[in-house]
């Protein structure tokens, strides 16, 4: 399982800290330095139904400088993934994802992680 987050980031370390704390052991990455690939946008992409908005920080300074708001449909997936690579900061984080045990989830909400993660009977042993 691939977690991308931003140390500096409250909610990045509040998620490494809860996943510490049920045993779920994560590959851990610098969204900023290593973006999610383009694949593995791709695949969180499809998992995540289509919403283009759960990929992308929306709250972000560079989302708004960039005016994505107004562009965003008009980007191929290519295009949008591209623009990820170019910047980490636009991705959603902190990000998870598991092709295997086919999850993706962005941003952290406790209840969601923990039920979406139960679920998938996820734990330390994976």
């Amino acid at each position: 399982m691939k977690y991308y987050g931003y140390r500096k980031c409250s909610t990045c370390r509040s998620a490494l800290q809860w996943l510490e704390e049920n045993g779920i052991v994560v590959e851990q990455k610098e969204i900023r330095d290593t973006p999610p690939t383009p694949a593995e946008l791709s695949v969180a992409l499809r998992l995540l139904g289509g919403d283009r908005k759960k990929l992308l920080n929306t709250a972000g300074a560079e989302y708004r400088t960039m005016g994505l708001k107004d562009t965003i449909a008009t980007l191929s997936d290519d295009a949008l993934f591209e623009l990820i690579q170019q910047n980490g900061n636009l991705c959603k984080r902190p990000f998870l994802l598991d092709e295997k045990a086919h999850i993706a989830l962005t941003g952290f909400h406790r209840e969601l992680w923990r039920k979406t993660l139960q679920s998938a009977e996820i734990s330390s042993d994976e």
